[in-house]
């Protein structure tokens, strides 16, 4: 299973300022208590202070030389009114932006630095990592405003779907001792990119596999590159893709891969 991103890592920088931009203008004042749509109990500001969190959560590893949590722990008090500190969640979102760009831009990607996976330990990790932070969050505003949800760039979206199976599917499960009961054989396909997924009582292995060896699965998803990251991040509904073969199974996957990134 490796660990390597599948774009270059000044694309990904870009990317996370970008993105993180684009997230913070998303968001007026007055849209504050929009709730996120499939994301109960969520809203805007909320998905605003999540992102800053995540920023500062990441600095933190990197400053800290590691911290020894699963990723950062959350410290935060009761939460307040979202539509009272509204400029305070925009201003406080850009400037951790600001601090994490100018930190990652001061390391090479490959250079050696503590994360919360064993097959990267780099700087270019938290590029990766953060970058598709901010597009998840970034998408959650823009489907709570109701206007376009701007497509996700094809690079990008082929770099995110390696990123949620490998990382978040293959390895956030197997470190929380979770597996799904369904005994199963997966095939995602997306543009000349495709992986391989078993569920397995000793746990779930996830590879990068050739759009043609995907045999002997049950079940296998295929769509454009925006629509997939889109379904597996839990963020599109199943139309958007194409699910063929046992629908138990890609059930069972939809499900664990909300486990895997809750």
């Amino acid at each position: 299973m490796s660990g390597a991103a599948l774009i270059d890592h000044g694309r990904l920088l870009d990317v996370l300022v970008t993105e993180g931009e684009t997230l913070a203008n998303s968001a007026p004042p007055e849209a504050m208590d929009l709730p996120v749509p499939g994301r109960p109990g969520l809203t805007v500001g909320a998905v605003l202070r999540q992102a800053a969190d995540g920023y500062r959560g990441a600095l933190a590893w990197m400053r800290d030389r590691g911290v020894p949590a699963w990723p950062v722990p959350e410290q935060r008090g009761p939460a307040p009114d979202e539509r009272q500190d509204s400029v305070d969640r925009r201003e406080e979102l850009r400037a951790g932006l600001v601090d994490l760009v100018v930190k990652l831009g001061e390391h090479e990607p490959e250079e050696p630095c503590p994360t919360w996976w064993p097959q990267d330990q780099t700087y270019g990790f938290w590029r990766r990592r953060m970058a598709h932070e901010s597009t998840v969050h970034r998408i959650d505003v823009q489907a709570a405003l109701g206007g376009p949800v701007l497509d996700v760039p094809e690079d990008v979206a082929l770099d995110g779907v390696d990123e949620v199976l490998l990382l978040w599917l293959g390895h956030r499960l197997r470190t929380r001792g979770i597996t799904g009961p369904h005994r199963c054989a997966l095939g995602i396909r997306t543009s000349d990119h495709a992986w391989y997924v078993r569920v397995e009582p000793a746990g779930i292995s996830v590879f990068r596999a050739v759009p043609t060896g995907l045999t002997n699965v049950d079940a296998i998803i295929t769509g454009a590159p925006s629509a997939v990251y889109r379904w597996l991040w839990g963020r599109a509904p199943d139309h958007t893709v194409r699910l063929v073969g046992d629908r138990h199974a890609t059930a069972q996957l939809w499900a664990l891969l909300r486990l895997a990134t809750a």
